[in-house]
């Protein structure tokens, strides 16, 4: 039964509203992200990412919906078994994902993204790049992963330069928190791997406050020359050139599942 708190779907669409992950501690009594309201630029596609998109989304690319309920199976969506699996929450408009992936090519790699634009440019890309291990995925990045995703399933989990919030009332929408991190910790795999990377300086003395905060995560600090999976990002992303261009500090954090 929907509560007063639940998104409800689009018309037609059985897709949550963007930007509304449903409004729940998942039982755990801990700090989870609260997007509430918050309207996200839905943007429109050209003529070539909509024809593009149609024809390669329902191969490449899953919506998080009011009825999604069975977790992904990972190895029939990548078509095959026993690679490493690493989730990418905010993944934008996927420059660093497509730029990683290659690099990485025994390793399945799934973006998840709300801003469909940003969806349609890292497709775009990995359909003229030949780019057969990455896979996308629309929605609220925390509801994805404890809806669609199981227990001890991955190998890493990837946030990088999410949104800063830099308001203080708007803190509790910032995306690392300890209920998150604790999500995190319950879908990877012991010795998985979670990269977070940001630009903006309030919110690294916010993540420094909680590098240890979850028990089942041991903090590596960075770098970590030994680490499992690939940690050296590539290439400089939109956001983060934005950020080197007013002379930010790119502060990077590295934990391990125990």
């Amino acid at each position: 039964m929907n509560t007063p708190d639940t998104p409800q779907p689009r018309p037609g669409t059985g897709e949550l509203p963007a930007g509304r992950p449903l409004q729940t501690d998942f039982g755990t009594g801990l700090d989870y992200p609260r997007l509430g309201s918050v309207t996200f630029r839905r943007g429109t596609l050209t003529e070539n990412q909509e024809t593009l998109f149609d024809e390669h989304w329902p191969r490449l690319g899953k919506v998080l919906t009011q009825d999604t309920d069975d977790v992904i199976d990972i190895d029939a969506w990548f078509g095959r078994a026993g690679h490493p699996t690493i989730v990418e929450i905010g993944s934008g408009t996927g420059t660093s994902t497509a730029a990683m992936a290659p690099l990485e090519a025994d390793t399945n790699i799934v973006a998840v993204e709300l801003y469909k634009p940003g969806l349609a440019k890292l497709l775009g890309a990995v359909v003229r790049g030949g780019i057969d291990n990455v896979r996308m995925v629309r929605g609220d990045g925390v509801e994805v992963l404890a809806r669609m995703f199981a227990p001890e399933s991955l190998d890493g989990v990837r946030i990088f330069f999410p949104d800063p919030w830099p308001k203080a009332r708007h803190h509790k929408r910032r995306i690392v928190q300890s209920g998150t991190l604790n999500l995190i910790a319950t879908r990877l795999k012991p010795g998985g791997v979670l990269h977070v990377a940001t630009d903006h300086a309030d919110y690294a003395e916010w993540i420094d406050e909680l590098v240890h905060v979850e028990p089942q995560l041991e903090y590596k600090g960075w770098p970590w020359e030994d680490a499992p999976l690939l940690t050296d990002r590539q290439v400089i992303t939109k956001f983060e050139g934005k950020g080197l261009d007013k002379d930010h500090v790119i502060r990077e954090y590295l934990w391990e599942k125990k």
